[in-house]
Formats: structure tokens, sequence, C-alpha cells
């Protein structure tokens, strides 16, 4: 049974991901819903990355490193100290 599933993903990794179903021929839930199969399948022993997650995991590339704890830290400080 399928059930309708909502979610909140930047615009551009959505196109992109369209685009990559559409060249592997399946539709972009059925590529999730593959991603999701293969994590819940995987034992946390041995788990394995889907060559699909591999490539998708390309589309964004993060080159600065973020330290959460500082930017959360300013935030926070930003927004008490006005």
């Amino acid at each position: 049974m399928n059930t309708k599933l909502t979610l909140n993903i930047d615009k551009n990794i959505i196109s992109k991901a369209k685009s990559y179903a559409s060249n592997q021929h399946i539709s972009l839930s059925k590529l999730v819903e593959e991603y999701l199969k293969s994590l819940s399948s995987s034992s946390k022993d041995e788990f394995v990355v889907a060559p699909i997650t591999k490539e998708l995991s390309n589309i964004v590339k993060n080159k600065t490193k973020i330290n959460y704890k500082n930017t959360i830290e300013d935030y926070l400080i930003s927004k008490h100290i006005k």
C-alpha cells in the first residue's frame, strides 16, 4: 500500500534529482523509495551506500566547514542583545 509523503527539499536539489531519475528511467518517488529501502534493509554493521546515493551526494558540495555550535551561539547572542 502506498502512502503520500511531503518533504521540504531545496529546489535545486529536487531539480537535479528529477533529472537524474529521468536519466535512469525511474520516477523521483521510486528513487526515494529505493534509497529508503536500502537504508532500512541494511544492518548498522553492514551499512552500504547505494550507487544512486553516491551519485546524488555529489549534487551539493559544501566547500566550507561550518562550526554549527559557533553559528548557533552567534545567532542567539545577536537575537537577545539588541
